[in-house]
């Protein structure tokens, strides 16, 4: 089997190694991560909303059990344990409904036309040059400056963001190094710290923003913690900006290597919204989604123990052609499309409706105002990484 996540080769194209591992081995157990490793759609679309599993196990453990994390550590531990993303039961059920009632809909909707204003304003940057390089000049910058819109964090003090968030999410990878904890560990630090203090300002002179909202959000007699308001602003920083950054420029690249795929979608602007479903099936960001047995199980003649850690490759079932037809073809008109980037079951995707909404007019704005885009340079490559999957680079000349 030529399954090697940490291999340079695969983490720049895994998809090869996906077609030849769902068809010999879909379910197998690799041992120098002691994960059990899931390639088929079905298999990854029914284990998600399977509750014999879990983000964490420590609500079913008893105290002497549970994990404590070392000091070195602990700030950025601090985060997770306090996250609904890696809560259960009906602690996850308590902070997703009271995250609910304020980050809703309507809330999302309302930012439509800030978002096409930050879009137009990147582009006003550029336009002139005739060349972009599409992730720092566009894709990195709008996602941090819409969450900021939406949290209230004030223009001056964006430019933290991006750096806290980068390093926080490369502790997400399985060989993160020791340099990659210290910087993770700081930025945990000095982002909590920046948000308590806005908290604090906003629960002492109240704005119309996503932070008083969770300072003010009260369900049942419950409300956040300082510490889970924390966590969740985190949360939709790093889920949210580099799922929309990563698209973004993965996406674009793929449609640079499908012309006529990046021709019909400029012809018929209307496509917009099914195209944006296929680029994030067709290169997913998120490659790997881990879970735990919480109890003893079986799946398909496969017997699971209390403990045992499930990894559910969400690229090589967004390809799986068991369910999408010619799925290594990308398609911007396909319609049949129940791709799972956004996970599934009780830990779908917070933050889906906004990425969304980012990713149309990103893509609508760069279509519509920048003519026939082109390679500026050498084909980009891919970051050496497996579980978030992105570009370095995009460098892209255009018609003014």
């Amino acid at each position: 089997m030529s399954f090697d996540p940490l291999a340079r080769d695969f983490q720049h194209n895994p998809y090869p190694v996906y077609d030849e591992l769902r068809s010999t081995t879909p379910i197998f157990y690799w041992e120098p991560w002691k994960i059990w490793f899931f390639t088929r759609y079905e298999d990854v679309h029914t284990l998600l909303r399977d509750r014999r599993l879990g983000r964490t196990m420590e609500h079913i453990l008893p105290p002497e059990q549970r994990y404590v994390p070392p000091d070195a550590i602990e700030p950025f531990a601090r985060l997770s344990q306090h996250s609904m993303f890696d809560k259960e039961g009906t602690e996850h059920t308590r902070l997703r409904g009271l995250v609910h009632k304020v980050f809703t809909p309507k809330r999302v909707e309302s930012l439509r036309g800030q978002i096409e204003t930050i879009c137009n304003q990147l582009l006003d940057e550029v336009i002139d040059k005739g060349e972009i390089e599409v992730l720092n000049d566009f894709a990195v910058p709008l996602p941090v400056n819409v969450i900021s819109e939406l949290l209230g964090v004030p223009e001056s003090d964006r430019h933290l963001l991006r750096p806290w968030s980068n390093n926080i999410v490369a502790m997400y990878e399985l060989d993160h190094t020791p340099e990659q904890e210290r910087l993770a560990v700081q930025s945990s630090i000095d982002f909590a710290d920046y948000l308590r203090n806005l908290a604090n300002e906003r629960r002492a002179q109240p704005q119309d923003d996503l932070i008083t909202a969770l300072v003010q959000v009260e369900e049942a007699g419950e409300r956040l913690t300082m510490d889970e308001l924390i966590s969740t602003c985190v949360l939709l920083l790093n889920a949210g900006h580099e799922a929309t950054v990563n698209v973004i420029g993965n996406g674009l690249w793929a449609l640079l290597q499908n012309p006529d795929q990046m021709q019909t979608l400029v012809e018929n602007p209307a496509l917009i919204s099914t195209a944006i479903e296929e680029l994030m099936r067709f290169d997913t960001p998120l490659q790997l989604f881990r879970r735990w047995v919480l109890e003893d199980m079986e799946h398909v003649g496969y017997h699971f123990k209390q403990g045992d850690e499930l990894g559910f490759m969400f690229g090589a079932a967004n390809r799986d052609p068991a369910r999408f037809n010619q799925p290594n073809s990308l398609d911007v008109t396909r319609e049949d499309n129940p791709h799972i980037t956004f996970g599934g079951g009780v830990h779908f995707c917070l933050g889906a409706p906004l990425a969304r909404l980012e990713l149309q007019i990103a893509f609508r704005t760069l279509l519509s105002r920048l003519s026939n885009l082109r390679l500026a340079g050498d084909a980009p490559e891919f970051k050496d990484a497996y579980v978030i999957r992105g570009l370095h680079d995009l460098r892209l000349r255009f018609d003014v």
